[in-house]
């Protein structure tokens, strides 16, 4: 199994909040988020990077501060996240080296994306915590899988190099004319591979969906040994997403690494808008998921 070093298990320790578990605010979105933002492609285009930038600020000042992690991008947000004193001396930060969207190959296979210019001694020089990186897998079809794997192992071997903490998150997708309910039955199973191809190139923190049912979850658990993960939100509903989290802990989750349902109804380009929100309504919703982990960190410390 994949094993830490200390370097590496620093900064895991520093993404953690006090119960030990992932507890990362994850505002590295920018399609996503100016969609959120403005109701018209014209409109979302106006959106400056400076602009997305100080939402993410935002963000980071009134709802990340209270966790004990942040997820940002590298075009908007860093480095002026640290210059400008917005992160907390507390608050761990990660940086995201996956761009926005995906090309497509000749197969209608989604081929992930990197920034330009990111990597891991730039991740460092931007006086982040680690980093992480999205691919996009289809474990049922290895074809699909290849460019995106072979970036995963150079990603996976420079932040290993620079003995710099990688957080590797991967997500599935639909293929093109694939029936919509076959391929929400295979989601479960695709997870667990998906874990399994991380795992075998080297991934040693994983960002995963919701693997879908109590078994799923208790099966990715085993899958991972003692690699810890974390699951996300995917812009679900909070109660829905409450309830996601509650059964990825209790069979064995390492935490939580949520955006979206936290603070997509709480951002606004009106800034005295998303601090009301982003403190009466998003705060709320992560001292939710926070009980949950003391909760089962509890539970954990009871066994």
């Amino acid at each position: 199994m994949n094993k830490m070093t200390t370097a590496e298990r620093r900064g895991y320790q520093m993404i953690c909040d006090a119960t030990g578990s992932m507890m990362v605010i994850a505002c590295d979105q920018r399609g996503g988020m100016r969609t959120l933002l403005a109701a018209t492609p014209e409109e979302q285009a106006k959106i400056s990077n400076e602009t997305l930038g100080k939402t993410k600020y935002d963000i980071t000042r009134y709802l990340a501060a209270e966790a004990g992690c942040v997820l940002v991008d590298p075009i908007c947000a860093v480095p002026g996240i640290v210059d400008e004193n917005v992160v907390p001396r507390d608050t761990a930060l990660l940086v995201g080296l996956d761009a926005s969207g995906w090309d497509l190959s000749p197969q209608g296979y989604r081929i992930s994306r990197m920034v330009e210019g990111i990597n891991a001694r730039k991740v460092r020089e931007l006086g982040a915590t680690g980093g992480k990186i999205m691919i996009y897998l289809r474990t049922d079809t290895p074809e699909a899988n290849t460019d995106n794997l072979a970036t995963l192992r150079e990603v996976i071997a420079d932040f290993a190099r620079e003995d710099l903490l990688l957080v590797v998150e991967f997500l599935t997708y639909q293929l093109e004319n694939e029936n919509k309910e076959t391929y929400q039955n295979k989601i479960p199973q695709l997870i667990q591979d998906g874990c399994r191809a991380c795992i075998d190139c080297g991934a040693k923190v994983l960002k995963i969906p919701y693997p879908g049912t109590e078994a799923a979850c208790a099966s990715v658990t085993e899958i991972c040994g003692s690699i810890p993960w974390a699951v996300l939100s995917a812009g679900v509903d909070h109660q829905t997403f409450l309830q996601q989290v509650e059964i990825s802990l209790r069979n064995g989750a390492s935490g939580v690494i949520a955006g979206r349902s936290l603070w997509k109804d709480c951002i606004s380009l009106d800034r005295n808008v998303s601090r009301e929100k982003l403190t009466s309504v998003a705060v709320g919703r992560l001292h939710d998921i926070q009980q949950l982990l003391r909760k089962y960190k509890r539970a954990m410390a009871d066994a």
